[in-house]
């Protein structure tokens, strides 16, 4: 059995290899200037999380081992603020997936104007958080803001006066920031399905719902996960939205507000470089479980 390896998978080619090989050198050096410029803060927030290192109290430094990551671990506080950065990330990302789809799908099949309409589009992704984050702000508070004033609404209804009201603010504002982050991400999936599987679908007797859960959504798979990834990343290390909107009250820090507490608030280098490399951990399980767990292949058949 030459086409096939004795585990059974099948042989790949020279041709193949030889691709591999020169992608790989390709992106030597950027993976190498990647590391220069990463590895060191990385190395130096585990040797901080290993010390006791309080700027307002320069004496008392020393070397302490696993005890901040034990402080970090057993306190209630990081465990509320893991729960908000889930669930912000869980919600938020699900929104974004169906919305993104919907828009990928009309830019993919729009007849005229494709152009303005991607730009169009496109447009709340190239505003920068901050403005984004302080223009949602202004709309919701209660003196300045205009969603007050719409039907249903109670004039005098403080939307950052309560957690999960101010949930819903921060999750909106992160959906209409990033939508179009996914929707691109997502269109580029949808040009690699050939037009040809519709129509052969549609002879067959099979409806749009049929052909979007038939065809559509598997050959996708790719394209989905790979915005998935980027996007839960992204949301995992939300800081600026909820920095600018309530500052971590009401319960709404995530684990980034914690990190950033701890570091420039409080001038706690070893508790803040444990909940830093903590967040790094937390990351990487996430990217772990997207590209190996979830089980992407290549065009070749193999797992990326």
């Amino acid at each position: 059995m030459s086409g096939a390896t004795r585990t059974g998978k099948p042989a790949i080619s020279d041709r193949v290899k030889s691709e591999r090989r020169l992608g790989w050198l390709l992106c030597a050096p950027a993976a190498i200037a990647m590391l220069a410029v990463t590895a060191y803060p990385i190395a130096y927030a585990i040797v901080l999380s290993l010390q006791q290192v309080d700027l307002r109290f320069p004496d008392e430094s020393g070397w302490v081992g696993l005890q901040n990551y034990q402080s970090v671990l057993t306190s209630s506080l990081w465990w509320t603020d893991v729960f908000n950065t889930v669930f912000l990330s869980v919600v938020s990302v699900s929104i974004e997936l169906a919305l993104g789809m919907a828009i990928a799908l009309v830019m993919h099949r729009a007849i005229f104007g494709r152009g303005v309409i991607r730009t169009s589009v496109l447009i709340p992704y190239g505003i920068v958080t901050v403005v984004a984050a302080f223009s949602w702000q202004f709309a919701f508070a209660p003196d300045t803001g205009f969603v007050n004033q719409l039907p249903l609404i109670s004039d005098d209804m403080d939307w950052f006066g309560g957690r999960f009201s101010s949930f819903a603010v921060i999750i909106m504002a992160e959906v209409w920031k990033t939508t179009p982050f996914m929707a691109l991400l997502l269109l580029a999936g949808l040009t690699t399905i050939d037009d040809g599987l519709y129509d052969a679908a549609k002879v067959d007797g099979a409806n749009a719902w049929q052909r979007f859960l038939k065809i559509t959504l598997p050959l996708m798979k790719p394209a989905i996960l790979v915005a998935l990834l980027f996007r839960t990343l992204d949301a995992f290390r939300i800081f600026d939205t909820i920095f600018i909107m309530t500052a971590g009250a009401q319960k709404t820090e995530s684990v980034s507000i914690l990190g950033y507490n701890q570091l420039i608030s409080r001038l706690n280098l070893g508790l803040g470089s444990a909940v830093s490399v903590l967040i790094f951990v937390a990351v990487l399980i996430i990217a772990a479980f997207f590209v190996k767990g979830l089980g992407v292949r290549n065009p070749e058949g193999q797992e990326s």
